[in-house]
């Protein structure tokens, strides 16, 4: 593309002419300035180039703010939790020092000011000594996930649709990729539906405990879950001792979480780590439980509990 401008002194507008090389070309009438001053009068071209051969620039934009207080101490913990004992102890010697050569009596005298100023310190000092005692005692624990103490477990009812099957697996990997699951089971109807993921291990024979979906709908984490109609969040399985109604799981489960599927059925998820599912997780796994349950109630048809197939 070229453009081409030319300036008239004697007439009242100057034209700009864009020409490209279709051939196509624009005429701009521009009110003339007679103030402005041009160093010639002769037509200018200029070539515009889309060359990227030029080295790019650096950033120039915001930049994240650092911390550096916060920085030092994440990295050194340790240290920071034993920095008041270091500096009550010197505290303490320091005014220890000072009052063996200060040349003052040994025995404490309310009316020296000196004494007073030594007890002072004394306490400051005292103080510091058990702030870092207290820090070093107090940590907050650090929350690990474990490996789950069982066997590799995938039991599908038999006659579900492929349709079905499809959506269920779908659930599973959703769930598995996205939050700290280890174990799915989907109770409908009266019917194990799916259970899948790490279960318990049979204590006879080195096979997984398969659901009994009657036992379970009995227990009163089952009826409570389905009465209340709403999401059951058990963060630290080891304090609840609803536990015992959920024998299908690992024996180290550690969080889980029951999901009502409408008014027919729930979806017991269970994880791998103490507070393990996030209020993001608990919101995803309720969209998901609505999903299953419109598709379940739209598609289910009774079946037989006692035919399934494991795989």
């Amino acid at each position: 593309m070229r453009i081409a401008s030319s300036f008239s002194r004697n007439g009242q507008f100057s034209s700009l002419t864009f020409t490209m090389e279709a051939r196509i070309s624009l005429q701009i009438q521009i009110p003339w300035k007679p103030n402005r001053r041009f160093s010639s009068s002769s037509p200018r071209f200029i070539r515009a180039s889309s060359s990227t051969s030029q080295e790019p620039k650096s950033y120039r934009g915001p930049k994240p703010s650092k911390n550096l207080v916060a920085d030092f101490v994440s990295s050194n913990d340790d240290t920071v939790r034993s920095l008041p004992i270091y500096v009550g102890g010197a505290s303490l010697l320091a005014v220890l020092f000072n009052r063996a050569v200060s040349g003052i009596a040994p025995v404490a005298d309310a009316s020296s000011s000196q004494s007073r100023a030594d007890l002072l310190a004394l306490g400051l000092a005292v103080t510091n000594l058990l702030t870092g005692l207290v820090w070093l005692s107090i940590r907050p624990k650090t929350i690990t996930p474990i490996e789950p103490e069982g066997v590799e477990c995938k039991v599908i009812e038999s006659n579900l649709p492929a349709s079905i099957v499809s959506e269920l697996l779908w659930a599973w990997e959703s769930l598995k990729v996205a939050t700290c699951c280890e174990s799915l089971v989907i109770v409908y109807n009266g019917i194990c539906l799916i259970q899948i993921g790490i279960a318990a291990k049979s204590p006879e024979e080195n096979k997984a405990v398969i659901v009994n979906t009657e036992k379970l709908m009995q227990g009163s984490v089952y009826q409570g879950v389905m009465k209340s109609k709403a999401q059951s969040y058990l963060a630290n399985l080891s304090l609840y001792p609803g536990r015992s109604q959920l024998p299908f799981l690992p024996a180290n489960t550690q969080a889980v979480i029951l999901q009502p599927l409408g008014d027919k059925g729930i979806a017991v998820i269970g994880g791998n780590t103490i507070r393990g599912f996030t209020s993001s997780d608990q919101a995803w796994i309720s969209s998901i439980g609505e999903k299953l349950d419109a598709t379940l109630g739209r598609h289910f048809i009774g079946f037989d509990a006692s035919s399934r197939v494991t795989s």
